[in-house]
């Protein structure tokens, strides 16, 4: 997670806005003690962890989308939207009817990448946790989450 997001290669780096680890262990196992799955894709022939996602029931029909993962070397090659869908179905077999996910305000290539898989901006934004150097410590003042959600076919 950290080099897929905090790497030096990759699309959807964000180093640039956010300098440190993305997260850690300890923020893993409370966000798991909190309620959260992680799905893990790894590769069949090395064991690697080629990428992950968590997931959270908000409401057993609103989840919530977090984490999407994908190793640097396999970017750009359609993981990505694999298991995105693969997330989107988890959910969908426990009931959910809706996926939420929260992206940085500023990067629009990352939220354009949501948009064309039908997730849509909800116009609710939530603050940045300035301060919480857990997550890394941002480099400019204007951050912000952008709110969007999909709904499910059922």
């Amino acid at each position: 997670m950290n080099a897929a997001f905090r790497g030096t290669t990759g699309w959807s780096i964000e180093g640039d806005l956010i300098k440190g680890q993305r997260t850690n262990a300890s923020l893993l196992n409370e966000e798991i003690a909190n309620g959260a799955f992680y799905l893990l894709a790894k590769n069949d022939q090395t064991s690697a962890l080629d990428g992950c996602v968590s997931l959270q029931p908000s409401t057993p029909e609103k989840w919530y989308l977090g984490s999407l993962t994908v190793s640097p070397t396999l970017q750009n090659a359609g993981f990505g939207r694999k298991l995105l869908d693969a997330a989107e179905n988890y959910a969908t077999a426990r009931g959910a009817k809706t996926i939420e996910i929260t992206v940085v305000n500023v990067r629009e290539s990352l939220i354009a990448w949501y948009e064309r898989r039908a997730y849509q901006r909800t116009g609710e934004t939530r603050p940045f946790p300035y301060g919480d150097t857990r997550y890394g410590t941002p480099t400019r003042n204007d951050l912000e989450f952008i709110v969007l959600e999909k709904h499910l076919r059922i």
